[in-house]
């Protein structure tokens, strides 16, 4: 009787240590699917924002084309304005005198002819002089209309692309942040996976550790009923065993380890390069750029102290220095030594957009149409190209 008790109160124990209550959750599988799925949309978006980017810079390269093509259109618009009141002030010069003679010249010119081959001579001569006059003012006057109405058409299809450039521009950064928020869900599941896991040990050590318990006691209720040499062996087995959990969990503790490692080199993979430059080459830049504050922005412009654009302001900047850069952002952005810790005279590139790192996170930069070159915060989040 004593017996089946100990017996009964070892199966109790034990069957109260393994049941345990265990709440429904993802397993580790399908957090890992559910992961690889949410990988996908983010690597997707990154190529819909490649192609975003693309079109921008193609669109700059558009604009800058424009912007000079409205320049030489202004220039010979003003010229063709020049030559048409010439042409006017001229014709007002002969009116005037043929007024003062009271509009007989030509009349007298006729009347005077020696023969009839001398009168249609001067006649000829005298309606040549009109018609050249008329001819002359007339084509100035379709030369100055034609050079206007280019330069308005010029005007509407840069207004188009600026109106375009804004639309890829917004969607550049819905994009952005669409990403970033699936990167957030990308590294919870990270987390949830290394949780799982973590939880899914733990539950196996438990289980160790109550199959042990379990073993234990009823070890310990059997030997109410043997003898000591069973004892001994129960107790050389229970060692075993835990030597054995021993072992598991140091090489737990070597995985983790090893975990920690590959984080480590991920993280020193990312380590940008510093790069190094002329201090004074790099302060000749600055210096070029900061006399070109408050000059207004023009689209393809490339005059200094005239009109620049972003990417015509850094071209000088770097021309002054006796450095050849490209002409657009996308080229100076894609080009150069890549830098993490910016020195004056770098470039600071965004999409679409750069300017000229004068240090303490400030840059000289021609904002947008409507501005001025100036100095303001470097702002967002660029990426930085050393030429020097």
């Amino acid at each position: 009787m004593k017996r089946f008790g100990a017996r009964l109160l070892a199966a109790i124990v034990a069957g109260s240590l393994i049941v345990t209550p265990v709440m429904a959750a993802p397993s580790i599988d399908e957090l890992k699917e559910d992961k690889a799925e949410k990988q996908s949309e983010v690597n997707s978006l990154q190529e819909e924002l490649k192609q975003i980017l693309s079109k921008i810079n193609g669109l700059e390269e558009d604009l800058v084309k424009k912007g000079e093509e409205i320049i030489q259109a202004t220039d010979d618009l003003a010229a063709a304005e020049v030559r048409e009141r010439e042409q006017y002030e001229a014709m007002k010069l002969r009116i005037k005198y043929m007024y003062e003679e009271g509009d007989t010249t030509a009349l007298e010119s006729l009347v005077t002819a020696e023969n009839f081959s001398d009168l249609v001579n001067k006649a000829e001569y005298v309606q040549n002089v009109h018609d050249y006059d008329r001819d002359q003012l007339q084509e100035y006057v379709e030369t100055k209309n034609q050079i206007s109405e280019l330069k308005t058409t010029l005007e509407e299809d840069q207004k188009k692309l600026e109106s375009l450039q804004v639309e890829y521009e917004d969607q550049k950064d819905v994009l952005n942040t669409t990403i970033e928020e699936k990167r957030a869900e990308v590294a919870d599941l990270d987390g949830q996976i290394q949780a799982a896991v973590e939880a899914a040990a733990r539950e196996a050590e438990e289980r160790r550790r109550q199959e042990e318990a379990a073993r234990q006691a009823a070890a310990a209720a059997a030997a109410n009923n043997n003898s000591g040499n069973r004892n001994n062996g129960n107790n050389n087995s229970n060692n075993s065993n835990n030597s054995q959990s021993t072992g598991s969990s140091g090489n737990h503790s070597s995985n983790n380890s090893s975990s920690s490692g590959s984080n480590s080199s991920s993280s020193s993979s990312n380590s940008g390069y510093t790069g190094s430059g002329n201090a004074s080459v790099g302060m000749t830049i600055v210096g070029a750029a900061r006399s070109q504050i408050g000059v207004p922005y023009v689209w393809g412009g490339t005059k200094p102290g005239s009109g620049l654009d972003c990417s015509g302001l850094t071209q000088y900047a770097h021309r002054v220095a006796g450095i050849s850069i490209g002409r657009t952002s996308g080229e100076q952005g894609g080009g150069g030594v890549p830098v993490s810790s910016p020195m004056p005279g770098d470039i600071v590139c965004y999409s679409g957009h750069v300017g000229i790192y004068t240090g303490g996170g400030m840059m000289v930069h021609a904002p947008q149409p409507g501005q001025n070159v100036k100095e303001v915060a470097v702002y967002g989040s660029p990426w930085y190209r050393r030429y020097w």
